[in-house]
């Protein structure tokens, strides 16, 4: 049975004291998280405005709940449907203790198996995520897929990016409309080349109306911490989202404010940022082509490379916090097991985490080098 959205009528919800969510096994979909900060619920996650009978029968099967947060295994095409089986296939919840939830793909990804678990702490304001790919062979592209509901417009922030790009062609032509430039590179994230001549400030959004983007922050490879801050002014909060930079070494935006217009888009799909944080070489347009890739080059990993013998995993972080000051972030510092988050003219957060959950002083394996963008799926 299918819910209003399309997704498994039947939901899991996970709770602590502050924050809650709800997971929807069809697509894997983390949906409804809710903080409760400073007296009032913090809700940022997007979802779309159509109803599932409205997707097109040729269509990519998420679209029919696009909402919330999934796992992309692959990050785009691929021989599953856009984004692979982890974002379109259905997911089998296993016990877990209280305050988490795990759950295991039917199907295999690149002969893995894929688990994911999700988890709350009474008195944080995150939501802890990882993905365990048991076995398989290969090298993919792989991502968290969050989607922030962004209605009244959003300030930027990001740990530090050694360039910006862009796709190696715009998401939308002749059905719609992009506003970037195809295929380009920035270092500066407020220069971003644009369709038309002028300049995008990627610090800001929506920067345009009516357009469909993807572009792609390459982290500093001597960053600790990787963070993305979303800063609602008109919501009075905070979105942040944490990873380790030496795992997951790029930030994608993907840009949805009403840029295409068919169905089920129909012009109405807007406000829409995802924040997609993984190692995912193809969505680079220019770097993709080149041998050595950049990224390899620089020892970050360009794609997750799988263990046929062995486990390896992805680690995230998603929260989300009261900022009555509106302030853009100007930095975030981890220090034990505590978060600071400071804004440009002064504000402050000091805020409870885990602080050995992305493994940040852990070393990690060596990176395998991909052969190429074109062929990741071998």
């Amino acid at each position: 049975a299918l819910d209003g959205k399309g997704g498994a009528a039947m939901t899991e919800t996970v709770s602590a004291i502050g924050i809650r969510f709800s997971f929807m096994p069809r697509g894997g979909v983390l949906r409804d998280l809710a903080v409760e900060d400073d007296g009032a619920t913090v809700a940022p996650l997007h979802r779309a405005p159509w109803a599932p009978d409205e997707v097109p029968p040729d269509a990519p099967p998420h679209q029919r709940w696009l909402e919330g947060d999934f796992l992309a295994a692959p990050m785009g095409a691929g021989p599953d449907g856009l984004h692979g089986l982890a974002a379109n296939g259905d997911w089998r919840v296993a016990p877990a203790p209280p305050g988490s939830l795990r759950a295991v793909l039917d199907g295999a990804v690149q002969g893995a198996t894929l688990v994911k678990e999700l988890s709350v702490t009474d008195g944080h304001p995150f939501l802890y995520q990882r993905h365990l790919f048991i076995g398989g062979s290969g090298s993919l592209p792989v991502s968290n897929h969050a989607m922030i509901s962004v209605p009244n417009g959003a300030k930027l922030s990001f740990s530090r990016k050694r360039w910006w790009e862009s796709l190696a062609e715009p998401l939308e032509t002749t059905r719609g409309r992009s506003g970037l430039a195809y295929p380009k590179r920035s270092e500066d994230a407020a220069e971003f080349p644009g369709a038309d001549g002028r300049t995008v400030n990627l610090h800001r959004y929506p920067w345009g109306e009516r357009h469909e983007d993807f572009v792609t922050g390459v982290e500093d490879p001597a960053s600790r911490l990787g963070w993305t801050a979303v800063v609602r002014p008109a919501e009075g909060d905070l979105i942040l989202s944490l990873r380790n930079p030496r795992a997951l070494p790029l930030t994608m935006l993907w840009q949805s404010n009403g840029g295409r217009d068919y169905a089920p888009w129909n012009g109405r799909h807007i406000g829409c940022l995802g924040v997609e944080e993984g190692a995912a070489l193809p969505m680079l347009g220019l770097s993709s082509r080149e041998c050595p890739d950049p990224l390899t080059a620089a020892g970050q990993p360009a794609l997750l490379v799988l263990d046929p013998s062995g486990t390896v995993e992805v680690r995230h972080v998603l929260g989300a916090i009261r900022w009555p000051s509106g302030q853009a972030v100007a930095g975030v510092m981890l220090d034990g097991d505590t978060l600071t988050v400071t804004g440009d003219w002064g504000a402050e957060r000091k805020l409870p985490i885990r602080g050995g959950w992305l493994g940040l002083s852990h070393d990690l394996p060596p990176v395998t080098p991909a052969k190429s963008a074109l062929d990741w799926d071998n």
